[in-house]
């Protein structure tokens, strides 16, 4: 069925000095807050913007007092009349760029929720009613599933976006009955061979969708795929389903894959180096467009983290493609002023399996 994303409306285009392509991404946008975020990702006239999760929160506050699902309706249409939110998608230097966007579980309908929440077609209905989607890989709204694939054309890259959905179809997380090292969630790895995050059905699909040709590949997950340590939501609670990516990723020859996450109201730039899938994979967690939970006493734990900090003030992230390197690729977080916070620059070529120093 056709896929139409919704476009950020027309208006004639100021010119940018910005040589290149840039694509803007962030989660966690809680609709009742300011919104200052938006006037920074306009001011970068980005090519297209990936929205990861939790676009808005339906379960939180005043929300979780009214009706399932008519409160996931309620709060799209929330956003949609904040001042903030009209003035982004109406502002005229971003004449035709696309918005893209997956969910994650407070826009979904619950927290940590997966596939046996009652509501998830409800869920789905306003989530394809937001984003003026006619539908998805999966079919139309009374199948349920919001992943696909959308494909962009920058700086003379083909460029590919699988949206992944990691909450329709995922098995029960797993949690301890007794003390573990993760007392205030219990979440414990489910190593279950049946245990799901993404389905039969979405698994095939995204096998499909690796092995057409792309230069760059951009797989959205609204949790975290590289990091093991934390105590939250992430792929490595299902420790198969992370493999068995990675093993995707190897044995379909994809190249140029990178990944984007959200969920965690934290920013982070996370870098598997090892063999798993023949070149290095890079994750650029980008949370908290206005709900990054702020200064902590401890860092966390994340023995994958290609910086060495975390960013713990409202952000967003960038992918800056091309320019006056070409052959550059550059991993960006910035504020919510769009002040540069984290940057590594990739060469493209390097995410090819014959690139890979053994």
């Amino acid at each position: 069925m056709a896929l139409l994303a919704l476009v950020l409306l027309a208006g004639s285009s100021q010119g940018d000095d910005r040589q290149g392509g840039l694509l803007a991404f962030g989660s966690c946008l809680r609709q009742w807050q300011p919104q200052p975020v938006w006037r920074a990702v306009s001011a970068l006239e980005p090519d297209a913007v990936i929205l990861m999760g939790d676009n808005v929160y339906t379960d939180r506050g005043d929300y979780a007092r009214q009706q399932e699902p008519a409160r996931i309706a309620q709060a799209y249409r929330d956003l949609a009349q904040t001042t903030e939110w009209r003035a982004f998608v109406h502002d005229s230097a971003l004449h035709d760029r696309q918005i893209l966007a997956t969910w994650d579980d407070h826009d979904y309908g619950v927290n940590d929720g997966g596939g046996d929440y009652p509501h998830k077609l409800a869920a789905k209905r306003a989530f394809l009613s937001f984003f003026q989607l006619e539908g998805t890989a999966t079919g139309n709204a009374d199948q349920p599933g919001v992943y696909r694939s959308e494909r962009l054309s920058i700086d003379g890259l083909n460029i590919q976006v699988l949206l992944l959905d990691t909450r329709s179809f995922r098995s029960p997380l797993k949690k301890a009955t007794v003390d573990t090292t993760c007392p205030h969630t219990r979440i414990v790895a489910n190593t279950d061979r049946e245990a799901t995050l993404l389905g039969p059905e979405q698994w095939r699909w995204m096998e499909n969708e690796l092995r057409k040709p792309a230069d760059l590949r951009l797989i959205v997950s609204s949790i975290q795929v590289l990091p093991t340590q934390h105590c939250y939501e992430k792929w490595a609670n299902f420790p198969r389903e992370r493999q068995r990516l990675f093993d995707l990723i190897k044995d379909t020859g994809a190249t140029g894959v990178v990944l984007l996450s959200g969920d965690r109201h934290l920013g982070e730039i996370s870098v598997l180096t090892s063999d798993a899938i023949g070149y290095p994979l890079y994750e650029v967690t980008a949370s908290g467009l206005n709900s990054a939970m702020g200064p902590v006493d401890s860092p966390e734990p994340n023995a994958l983290r290609a910086s060495g900090t975390t960013v713990r003030v409202n952000h967003f992230g960038t992918l800056a493609i091309g320019g006056s390197d070409a052959t550059l690729i550059r991993l960006q977080i910035r504020s919510e002023q769009g002040k540069l916070l984290e940057e590594i620059s990739i060469p493209l070529a390097t995410l090819t399996p014959s690139s890979a120093v053994h």
